[in-house]
């Protein structure tokens, strides 16, 4: 389109050029004597006059248009910066080149949970080939997705490499804060992961004179241990669904599954308060900013916000790399107004400037904008329940990459003897996950208080 104007544009300055040339033929008097134009030139001088007058408007009208397709590439082009910059890569569409069908595909005839119940308690040779070939193509899935996976026991195998990319599309839109730190694969055949820690540092110091003993300060080391947690979930089908359903219940049971655990090692992220098991808002030692007011607004929070930042940087001296919020927050903040009647939250896509914070894409998980030039991400699993009141949420300013996830790879078994006298079959989904959030305290911050009740809209 900017192209065709462009032309456009071209051919009609050139056309003007040719019409001012005319035009001036016809003011062109003969050059022994001064004199009016005759009929025929006043007409004629009125027709190139009109002609150049309309060719003047419509090149305002080609060079307005131009304008605005300008304006909007460079609008498109900052908010795909931004969103390239801040958004997770799982985020980003990937296509796989296989050289033959996977064994089980969404709308394929072999069933997952059939094989793995007909392989466990009937010993059906092929359904146990399809399972084992199942177990290659996801360890070479995940190879090509640099995740990683650890081999099964008996009657334990691999969810199929289809489920495995829906339970990351699924876990990106539920688990926003677990997706934001940083990972690591849980390694297998241990229940407690420890990493070193140096408790105090060497010394150095100024020698007194030449020849004399310099600084000589031993470190200390510790460690700091995270608990590996199990998380599961299951569900009862009919018998006669595994062996008679025209279609494959695969899609619908593991999905939901796969969502409810994407939730629930959000929740664990977040919240969750036992030793060695401390989510983001019960780390001992993050840094504490309370902020309380009966009628709160954006402004006060933002100074709130810059001294959670502060707080980071002067604590663990690096820098913040993200903000987490409740929804009803960011809201807050894109409602708000200044003095004038004018937004402190305004889109990215209008080129904002003088704005207190700026929006990028309208989502209800994930990221969202920018504050004091760090991305926001918001979570609905924050909690909104907390405070005296049980209705305040908090703001989570955070060094992500001190805050470590290991994460196994899903697994999915099924049992028939607990539930046989009812002809039913018991399916098991689960995982194993490990949360080193209490490495570095001052790597968090924590805004909360009377502040950040349930805004009103």
């Amino acid at each position: 389109m900017l192209a065709f104007l462009r032309t456009q544009l071209q051919e009609l300055l050139e056309q003007r050029a040719a019409l001012k040339t005319e035009l001036d033929e016809v003011l062109k008097a003969p050059s022994e004597e001064k004199r009016d134009l005759t009929d025929q030139e006043q007409t004629a001088f009125a027709e190139k006059r009109d002609a150049i007058k309309k060719t003047d408007t419509d090149m305002e009208t080609i060079q307005a248009r131009i304008d605005e397709l300008e304006d909007e590439e460079k609008r498109s082009a900052k908010a795909d910066e931004i969103r390239s910059k801040y958004q997770p890569d799982s985020a980003k569409p990937s296509v796989t080149v296989v050289s033959e069908p996977e064994t089980y595909r969404k709308g394929g005839k072999a069933s997952y949970f059939r094989d793995l119940y007909r392989s466990q308690h009937i010993g059906d040779r092929t359904a146990m080939e399809r399972l084992q070939r199942n177990d290659a193509e996801v360890a070479a899935g995940l190879e090509k997705r640099a995740l990683t996976t650890t081999d099964g026991s008996a009657g334990e195998f691999v969810p199929p490499l289809w489920m495995i990319d829906d339970y990351v599309a699924l876990a990106r839109a539920g688990r926003v804060v677990a997706d934001q730190v940083a990972h690591q694969p849980l390694p297998p055949g241990t229940d407690t992961i420890s990493l070193p820690k140096v408790a105090t540092g060497t010394a150095t110091a100024e020698q007194a004179t030449q020849n004399t003993a310099v600084q000589n300060t031993d470190a200390t080391t510790t460690s700091v241990s995270a608990s590996v947690a199990t998380i599961a979930g299951q569900q009862v089908v009919p018998q006669q669904l595994i062996d008679q359903s025209p279609i494959n219940m695969d899609e619908i049971l593991l999905a939901d599954l796969a969502a409810d655990y994407a939730t629930k090692l959000d929740v664990f992220c977040i919240n969750n308060n036992a030793a060695n098991k401390r989510g983001l808002l019960n780390v001992t030692g993050a840094n504490a900013i309370t902020y309380t007011d009966a009628s709160p607004t954006v402004g006060e929070a933002y100074s709130k916000v810059g001294d959670g930042i502060q707080q980071i940087h002067t604590g663990r001296l690096l820098p913040p790399d993200k903000i987490f919020m409740h929804p009803r927050r960011w809201a807050w903040y894109t409602v708000s107004l200044d003095t004038q009647g004018r937004p402190l939250v305004v889109p990215v896509a209008n080129m904002p400037s003088n704005v207190l914070a700026s929006m990028s894409d309208v989502v209800s998980e994930g990221f969202v904008g920018t504050l004091q030039g760090l991305p926001v991400y918001v979570d609905p699993n924050i909690p909104t329940n907390l405070g005296a009141g049980t209705n305040e949420d908090r703001i989570i300013p955070i060094r992500s990459s001190d805050v470590i996830l290991f994460e196994g790879t899903p697994r999915a078994e099924t049992f028939r003897e607990t539930k046989a006298d009812q002809l039913s079959v018991l399916l098991r989904f689960y995982n194993y996950a490990a949360l080193h959030s209490e490495r570095y305290p001052k790597s968090i911050s924590i805004v909360s208080g009377t502040g950040l009740i349930a805004p009103v809209f």
